[in-house]
């Protein structure tokens, strides 16, 4: 897994060169929505650029995370099929009902049943390098979204700019976020972490914990704030000592938002958690997404080491894929 987490630049880099020498097959249509569906580490992609484009795209953009369809979908769809290896159960079914319904389809896969699928039905597929866990290859899918997005006249490309960008930040910082990430491990260990961020980068914050369970085999939660602030804030009442507060932020979050997280942390203070404040450095989106997703990385890595545990067993979920297969 270090050696995933430590490669991230490349692979930033080489996903670049595989969206840019992709040729479609499908041509620009007028779509009404865009739906990526996907699951787990092919899925959090999704969630990312849903937070990106949300000022950006004048159609609606949903991720679907199940093996059903929203109602709305239909010839007038751009439905984005994103599964890793290929053969994660809901999204095949995602895909087959998206053939029915007449949507017009693009995969992100490795292989496996949906480019067999894709294949035989004609439908654009991207294919990314195989082998590696799905959440250790985010860089491979997020940014294929993005080409997808820009082939329909959906968004522009400037982010290819901004993600050439990010490859030489991390790169140049990289010593500085291992010591970042080994600080904040070392704060964390022996404690429940929550995570919080700005509903800007709700997707970071979601990756972040689903690395805390995948990587460092912990329970966790995320919340975004201002949503966050109408709800959970009440639960917060009782001795917090085993735990840990991560606030995930931007110099630039809106003002009453960094006011909302400065108030938050004080109230947290009352109940004695571990409190860390994780900024994030760069001049542009993409720039500021991806420092964080790199270093939080590190941080779910280094949990693992201080626990004593494999960061890239997952044995649970291989139990229950294998009991699944056996109910028909």
């Amino acid at each position: 897994m270090k050696k995933l987490v430590t490669d991230f630049p490349i692979q930033l880099q080489e996903a670049l060169i595989i969206g840019k020498n992709h040729r479609f097959i499908a041509q620009h249509a007028d779509f009404s929505n865009v739906v990526v569906t996907g699951l787990g580490g092919s899925g959090i992609g999704g969630s990312i650029v849903q937070n990106y484009v949300f000022d950006k795209l004048k159609v609606p953009f949903v991720v679907n995370k199940d093996y059903f369809l929203p109602a709305f979908v239909n010839k007038r769809s751009l439905v984005i099929v994103c599964s890793y290896s290929g053969n994660t159960e809901e999204t095949v079914m995602a895909l087959h009902e998206a053939r029915k319904r007449k949507a017009t389809i693009i995969c992100v896969t490795s292989g496996g049943k949906i480019a067999e699928y894709a294949s035989a039905k004609k439908l654009d597929c991207i294919l990314v390098p195989a082998g590696m866990p799905p959440r250790a290859c985010l860089g491979y899918s997020l940014v294929q979204l993005l080409y997808v997005l820009a082939h329909f006249g959906l968004i522009s490309n400037s982010f290819e700019k901004e993600i050439k960008g990010s490859i030489k930040q991390l790169k140049n910082n990289e010593e500085d976020i291992h010591k970042k990430a080994m600080t904040v491990a070392k704060k964390v260990v022996g404690k429940l972490p929550i995570v919080y961020s700005s509903s800007a980068i709700e997707g970071v914050g979601t990756r972040f914990r689903q690395q805390l369970n995948e990587n460092s085999k912990l329970l966790s939660w995320s919340g975004a704030v201002p949503e966050m602030n109408h709800n959970e804030f009440v639960g917060w009442k009782d001795d917090a000592s085993d735990k840990a507060v991560l606030v995930l932020r931007n110099h630039d979050d809106y003002k009453r938002v960094q006011a909302r997280m400065d108030i938050g942390n004080k109230i947290f203070k009352k109940y004695k958690p571990t409190v860390i404040e994780i900024y994030s450095e760069g001049k542009n989106y993409w720039e500021k997404v991806f420092y964080l997703i790199h270093l939080t990385d590190w941080v779910s890595v280094y949990l693992a080491d201080l626990r004593g545990v494999d960061a890239t067993e997952v044995k649970v979920i291989d139990f229950l894929k294998k009991s699944l297969s056996e109910i028909e």
